[in-house]
């Protein structure tokens, strides 16, 4: 038994390969050429009949952890392209740059690399922040966004007046990048609306090993830059379509900040609540948020608005 443990995070890494391969993606490494190497999952047979639909992770697990639930719905209706940020995965830098300008560039690159000239995007929670960044640097390479529990409108100072459950960055780093069964088990109360179950401590430690450890120092310094001397003034306004769907208990990047994400972009932009949700929506709720998604990016009647309203307060299912 204990070697089963032991093994948990390679073997589910093993499987979600798998999962990924059966629905028609495949590995795809390739050489930025300025220290930059990025991981990602592309599509085996891209068809031009398709649009393209690049699918950014946040904190945490690589790619494939955080969006395998999304591949096969999303893979009838686009081209996906899965990519691992750098310091996640396969994917990595000897830049010294770590801000979600960079990351957006890098993502830009690898979409290059593949051919690929424009896209839709979906980001949650550090992934929307690089998406964002994406619309914003690349208007007219970006089509339609969706940005899931993702804080890009913070300040600094919403550290210091309380926002959040963290004190600190540092603080806030010890949670999102867990090193002990307790600091796991905190940030999973802060992060899941209904906690979920973890298993005994060899399972416990083999998921910090597997999913917390590589490139600790390098996650620290993404999330410091997140917060340092950022102010709502200076993030550039985006005009694509956009869906911000945020859950109604999210606790790491509190309601306020959907409302003013909401208000920083202005009309082209819908905010959908999911009720009974904490931050994780894509592994609390993913049945809702693959609805939301693709009622957003695949209908192109002029009725998906109104369909998406009424959603404003979706309920669970």
């Amino acid at each position: 038994m204990a070697g089963q443990c032991f093994r948990y995070g390679s073997i589910m890494d093993s499987w979600y390969r798998s999962c990924f391969s059966r629905v028609g993606l495949k590995s795809a490494t390739t050489d930025l050429g300025n220290g930059t190497v990025m991981h990602c999952w592309i599509p085996k047979n891209p068809k031009q009949t398709k649009p393209n639909l690049v699918l950014i992770h946040g904190m945490g697990a690589n790619a494939m952890w955080q969006w395998n639930q999304f591949a096969r719905p999303l893979i009838a209706h686009f081209n996906i392209y899965v990519p691992d940020l750098v310091f996640f995965g396969e994917s990595y830098t000897t830049l010294s740059d770590r801000s979600e300008a960079f990351q957006a560039r890098s993502v830009m690159a690898v979409l290059d690399a593949h051919g690929v000239r424009t896209t839709n995007a979906v980001g949650i929670s550090y992934g929307g922040f690089v998406a964002y960044s994406m619309a914003a640097q690349f208007p007219d390479r970006m089509e339609k966004l969706v940005l899931c529990c993702t804080g890009v409108c913070l300040e600094d100072q919403d550290m210091e007046d309380g926002m959040f459950q963290v004190k600190s960055v540092d603080e806030a780093v010890s949670v999102l990048l867990p090193q002990s069964p307790e600091k796991l088990k905190e940030m999973i109360q802060i992060a899941f609306f209904k906690p979920i179950r973890i298993g005994p401590s060899c399972l416990v430690n083999d998921l910090i090993d597997e999913l917390c450890t590589e490139y600790r120092e390098q996650k620290k310094e993404l999330i410091q830059a997140l917060h340092k001397e950022r102010k709502l003034s200076n993030l550039p306004k985006i005009t694509q379509p956009t869906l911000i769907i945020w859950g109604e208990k999210d606790l790491v990047f509190p309601m306020e900040l959907a409302h003013r994400l909401k208000r920083h972009i202005g009309d082209s932009a819908e905010l959908v609540v999911i009720k009974k949700a904490g931050h994780a929506l894509n592994i609390e709720k993913p049945k809702e948020m693959n609805k939301l998604i693709q009622c957003f990016l695949v209908d192109s009647i002029p009725s998906t608005k109104a369909k998406i309203h009424h959603q404003s307060d979706l309920k669970s299912e």
